[in-house]
């Protein structure tokens, strides 16, 4: 099999390398990011309620409730955390990591649903209700500005965390933001980007309210942050019922193992290589390998001993590896494997 790769083993790519260390101070810092965004939005959420009651500003108690929905995200995303990083044992013998993607998952629904859904609440009374006395609307400004300075120090922490991940794995932030390999940066970093677009949208409702007297402005606010908050709930949903599902590894990190394993003394081909994200650096990784036909049984074990350990040693995100012995003109395998990949590995 001939084949080109953009990707060698020993890249700088964590997907490819992954590890012990590296992993550890990974988790330390997505640990960072989520308690600095708690922080955050614990203070914020509680001037923007004050501020909201004293004024009777929807788009405040909206902004409210967003910090409220987002304080309890963080405190399910530490849940989540600490879940996934349970290790393995009988009754979940590949591990707890797709913990991490399930509470992910439910701060996402719960969370930005019920957030978005009293938002569009606020926005119609204050539309459709009686008006409202807009004198007191000036103390909403430096609490909305208070609010951005802590929302900025929040979204710093993460968008350089998210910087520093897509240097590694080299990919754009929205490839990155599409399919996370840390759900819990990325719900933060979205958190706090929408919460600072919200910001300002409160800030326009409570202006255009002052300056019209007219307090549709304010509902309208309201009714637009609870939208915010939906689209940021649908791409955080889809994000984490990918990894849900089952999705594969970085297909770099294949055709580097695909490669890799090709060029092994005892390798003829390989016919199908299957990988699945167990958790946030741990892959599955099935392996159907076609050896040269004049290996014996004592040396096929030894093969097989001997590429475990060095795809190990090579690829630390490597938790589980099976290797299956195969034939390369097996027609059905080969008929599998197109229909997965467009095309038969054993083919280049």
């Amino acid at each position: 099999m001939t084949s080109q790769h953009p990707i060698r083993p020993g890249d700088g790519d964590p997907v490819v390398r992954g590890a012990g260390t590296g992993r550890n101070q990974e988790e330390s810092e997505s640990a960072l990011t989520v308690l600095l965004a708690l922080a955050a939005n614990v203070g914020v959420g509680l001037l923007k309620l004050v501020a909201g009651l004293i004024t009777g500003s929807a788009a405040l108690l909206s902004e409210a409730a967003h910090s409220a929905g987002d304080s309890t995200t963080e405190v399910l995303l530490l849940v989540a955390q600490r879940r996934s990083a349970r290790p393995a044992d009988r009754s979940h013998p590949f591990g707890y990591g797709k913990e991490r993607y399930f509470w992910s998952l439910i701060a996402a629904v719960a969370i930005f649903v019920s957030g978005a859904i009293f938002s569009f609440y606020q926005g119609y009374e204050t539309i459709v209700g009686p008006a409202e006395d807009a004198d007191m609307l000036w103390i909403n400004y430096p609490v909305l500005g208070l609010a951005a300075v802590l929302e900025g120090i929040s979204l710093r922490q993460a968008a350089r965390q998210m910087r520093a991940e897509t240097r590694r794995m080299r990919l754009s932030l929205g490839d990155y933001v599409r399919t996370p390999r840390d759900p819990t940066v990325n719900s933060v970093l979205l958190e706090d980007s929408a919460a600072i677009v919200g910001l300002a949208v409160a800030a326009a409702g409570v202006g255009l309210h002052q300056a019209t007297g007219n307090q549709f402005w304010d509902g309208l606010a309201s009714i637009v942050i609870g939208a915010l908050l939906l689209v940021v709930c649908v791409v955080l949903v889809r994000a984490c019922k990918t990894l849900l599902v089952g999705q594969q590894a970085d297909p770099r990190l294949i055709r580097a193992i695909e490669e890799w394993l090709e060029e092994q003394p005892e390798v003829d081909d390989v016919v199908d290589l299957l990988t699945m994200l167990t958790g946030t650096d741990s892959i599955l990784l099935c392996c159907r390998v076609d050896f040269v036909d004049t290996t014996s049984g004592a040396e096929l074990e030894e093969a097989c001993v001997r590429l475990d350990h060095e795809l190990r040693e090579k690829w630390q995100v490597l938790d589980e590896i099976f290797i299956q012995p195969a034939s390369a003109h097996d027609d059905t395998m080969r008929r599998r494997v197109e229909d997965r990949y467009g095309r038969a590995l054993a083919d280049g």
